[in-house]
């Protein structure tokens, strides 16, 4: 067996390394630097001379010190106990990282990504003589309250079961199985991060992937095993809208990967996770999310890395058969990494100075989102088992220019694009999502969906609100023109219903019990109020009603604070309301005639 290949630093440029005399060593490899054993990855080589991004800073090192290859790409160790846990970009854990070094990590530090130590409850639900093959499952610990953890036959392993390990509780590198060929399997494995874990085939997608987001659940919805982009410039509500999402949606399990972002944010989102409420479950939020933080003062090599070990760490939990939602908050700080670090080895420069296969790397690590039928054996015992990654990523375009090339690149691989606007943002309208630039490749696909487990109408009632949307964009700039006095009432009205659409709809306030979340059923009956007041509304004008008194009647007030009613008891509300409004319409005709 060959021993490791060491070789000497020949040049050291910010985080990229030249080390001589590392001939056999492949791409992909991780390095050892220097006499701290910083963590590096081989990204070009040239003869003898391998080049490295390195993971940590390389101040203060000097030429001629040892460079030691591992012989092993980057990769994560996945197995129980990852749930809960906050990594930094190459799966060091955080927590013991600050107790052996303090809040600010130490050059050269390692730590084991996963509990050695702890037992789990193992159930197995196999038995001696069964053929197994990868993504079966050999049993099962309760990794939280609420969530089993399914221990699976690791990739490219396949034989009978020789011994089994019986119910009890072992840690997770003891021996749980054993196969006729002699291979030992434990309740963990490791998997190179920038490789796409196996599946049998994908699937159409189908089930939406709810936010309890009104404008995004309505007008611009993303299906499980989908993919969207949420672009906006400084200050537009990127990561509010990320973290919202995060703690609402109907995924099983979050990862959240803050990729270069500000640390004062990212400590507000490590010191909430933890006290968050669970919806689904009444627990922690914590017991079923995995935040990976690279902020913006770390080593800018670990950027590129933070996001493909949150999307490995994604991939192993949609193997179990889990819906998995990723945050990447922000891939724009991801393609400035590769920026920099392809200036540094002297490529060729692209647009803008990001290197000419941007749009290749956007492409390979949106395409590993998607809604999947799992590796396993199909019999009586297991049955086929489907999974789902959908992926958000937050783009941040500098002086909010979608035109510049992160932007319009992950744009061609994604299906939703959710664009932020800093004048909605600035003038407290949140979620600050344009309803004139944004869109949604898939409605189609979801309209039966929708029809069949949405509330009555949806389709016809979302496109009614697109329709008032667009009219209103049209008659503002009429407005602008010659004033408002120059409409009629029936256009004057569509400027009112949009406005109150704008106010009352689109918008949604974070720091409400009530109002923060948004169930289908008060999604949709919310609109449905809107529509049905300006269906009377149209109704009252042509039978002479001044727009005036329609619009200071209390009913308009009553479907307004719809809003802060909490979803459990919306409907009953809002049929009241319903009928206020029309009774008041009713009224208003019989006095005008």
């Amino acid at each position: 067996m060959q021993g490791p290949i060491i070789g000497k630093l020949s040049r050291i440029s910010g985080p990229m390394i030249a080390a001589d005399g590392m001939l056999g060593v492949g791409m992909g490899e991780i390095v050892r630097v220097g006499k701290m054993g910083l963590m590096g990855e081989v990204i070009r080589i040239d003869g003898e001379t391998v080049y490295a991004q390195v993971y940590e800073d390389t101040s203060g090192m000097y030429l001629g010190e040892p460079v030691e290859s591992l012989g092993t790409p980057l990769s994560v160790e996945l197995g129980p106990g990852l749930l809960g846990m906050t990594y930094d970009g190459i799966q060091r854990p955080l927590i013991t990282l600050q107790k052996s070094s303090g809040d600010f990590i130490a050059r050269g530090l390692t730590a084991e990504p996963l509990d050695y130590v702890r037992k789990w409850a193992w159930t197995p639900t196999v038995k001696v003589g069964d053929s197994v093959t990868t993504g079966d499952f050999l049993g099962n610990v309760p990794e939280t309250e609420f969530l089993k953890h399914y221990v699976m036959v690791p990739p490219n392993i396949s034989g009978k079961i020789a011994s089994i390990a019986g119910t009890g509780e072992y840690n997770i590198h003891e021996t749980i199985a054993t196969l006729d060929n002699g291979t030992q399997l434990t309740m963990t494995h490791k998997w190179p991060v920038k490789r796409p874990r196996p599946f049998r085939r994908k699937l159409p997608a189908v089930t939406p992937f709810i936010t309890g987001q009104r404008v995004l659940d309505m007008l611009f919805p993303v299906v499980l095993g989908g993919s969207a982009i949420v672009p906006g410039g400084f200050g537009a509500g990127k990561t509010v809208v990320e973290q919202q999402i995060s703690k609402f949606c109907n995924a099983d399990i979050i990862v959240y990967v803050g990729c270069g972002e500000r640390g004062n944010e990212m400590a507000d989102v490590l010191d909430e996770f933890p006290h968050l409420t669970d919806p689904k479950t009444g627990g922690p939020l914590m017991n079923r999310t995995i935040l990976v933080v690279n902020t913006s003062n770390m080593p800018v090599a670990a950027r590129e890395a933070s996001v493909y070990t949150g999307i490995t760490l994604a991939e192993y939990y949609r193997d179990q058969g889990y819906d998995v939602a990723m945050m990447a908050d922000s891939t724009s700080r991801w393609a400035e990494a590769l920026r920099e670090i392809s200036s540094r080895l002297e490529e060729m420069p692209g647009e803008e100075g990001y290197p000419t296969y941007l749009s290749a790397r956007l492409a390979d690590f949106y395409e590993r989102t998607g809604r999947i039928e799992c590796l396993s054996t199909v019999n009586d015992t297991q049955a086929m088992r489907h999974g789902s990654l959908t992926l958000v990523g937050a783009v941040s375009p500098a002086g909010g220019d979608f035109s510049e090339p992160v932007t319009q690149n992950s744009m061609r691989v994604s299906g939703g694009f959710w664009a932020l606007d800093a004048k909605l943002a600035y003038s407290r309208h949140y979620p600050s999502v344009n309803w004139n630039q944004s869109y949604s490749l898939y409605f189609k696909e979801l309209q039966p969906w929708f029809r069949e487990n949405a509330p009555k109408g949806w389709p016809e009632r979302r496109q009614q609100a697109v329709d008032l949307l667009q009219k209103d964009t049209e008659l503002q700039e009429i407005v602008q023109l010659v004033g408002p006095d120059a409409l009629q009432d029936q256009e004057r009205l569509i400027l009112e219903i949009s406005r109150m659409i704008k106010e009352v709809f689109l918008q949604q306030n974070a720091y409400s019990d009530d109002d923060a979340y948004s169930s289908l059923e008060k999604t949709g009956g919310l609109l449905e109020a809107l529509m049905i007041f300006y269906e009377e509304s149209q109704q009252a004008v042509q039978k002479g009603v001044h727009l005036t008194t329609i619009l200071r009647h209390p009913s308009r007030e009553e479907v307004a604070r719809l809003r802060e009613i909490n979803s459990n008891g919306f409907m009953t509300k809002q049929k009241v309301v319903v009928d206020q409004v029309k009774a008041a319409m009713q009224g208003l005709i019989a006095a005008a005639v």
